[in-house]
């Protein structure tokens, strides 16, 4: 991936924050209204990825989140995670638990009788590719930025670690990567698509429960899965754009 930016230090970023700062509340004084964001979807031409999840055909196997360590290189510690399985139990008197034990990668135990249990199934959860996405607006070097295709990426030699766009992404997709110091997050696997291969998440999945696909093919596999599905996004009421669509998503997930 070719991005042409300039060598940014920490320094930099600290003596600088002052005028960045200025400068947005100027901007907000200017246009209280205005929100830019970093790319906008291709008018008919071009690519423009997103990601269904039906979650009737998820098992809670954690193939997925074990493939995306493995291709990707994230750290093994149970703590990292580009994308991961949860396990949610309704219990009859209304109580809801969630796990997700290493990201589900070494399978789930259920610790509620069966009798105690309402209903439960599993929701696969990774970065949801906003097209409006908080975290590259926060970003103070534009080390969080969206391609062309609408992807949600990190250049990691710019990123200065500070952790903004950590905690502004709404939907826990991020991380510091303790062994580079920067921000590490789900790809996509942008450099498989670039050869034509599928996401490794994808792949490893035993039901098809995942599938990706190019919104701006109305006779895409995904659009297709958002036409005749019940699809829903999280947290719809924070306007993000999401491209991450679940069918059969519950109320109770968050």
């Amino acid at each position: 991936m070719a991005i042409n930016k300039e060598n940014y230090t920490r320094r930099d970023f600290i003596k600088n924050s002052g005028m960045i700062a200025g400068g947005v509340v100027l901007v907000s004084l200017l246009n209280p209204f205005k929100l830019v964001f970093a790319t906008k979807k291709p008018v008919g031409i071009g690519k423009w990825y997103g990601v269904g999840i039906d979650i009737e055909k998820c098992i809670g196997c954690g193939s997925c989140a074990r493939a995306c360590k493995i291709e990707n290189e994230v750290p093994n510690e149970p703590f990292f995670f580009r994308n991961w399985v949860e396990q949610y139990t309704i219990m009859n008197d209304g109580q809801i638990k969630v796990s997700s034990p290493n990201g589900g990668i070494d399978g789930f135990k259920q610790p509620v009788p069966d009798e105690n249990i309402y209903k439960t199934f599993f929701v696969p959860k990774m970065c949801n590719h906003c097209a409006k996405s908080p975290c590259t607006q926060v970003c103070p070097v534009g080390a969080s930025f969206e391609s062309p295709e609408g992807l949600a990426l990190v250049d990691q030699s710019y990123c200065i670690g500070c952790g903004y766009c950590v905690q502004a992404c709404p939907y826990g997709c991020r991380y510091i990567d303790p062994q580079k110091g920067v921000v590490d997050k789900c790809t996509l696997c942008y450099h498989r698509l670039e050869k034509g291969l599928n996401p490794a998440c994808m792949m490893a999945c035993p039901t098809g429960a995942r599938i990706y696909g190019d919104l701006n093919d109305k006779e895409s596999a995904l659009s297709l899965f958002v036409k005749e599905n019940n699809c829903a996004v999280l947290k719809p009421q924070l306007n993000t754009g999401s491209k991450l669509f679940y069918n059969a998503l519950s109320q109770e997930v968050h």
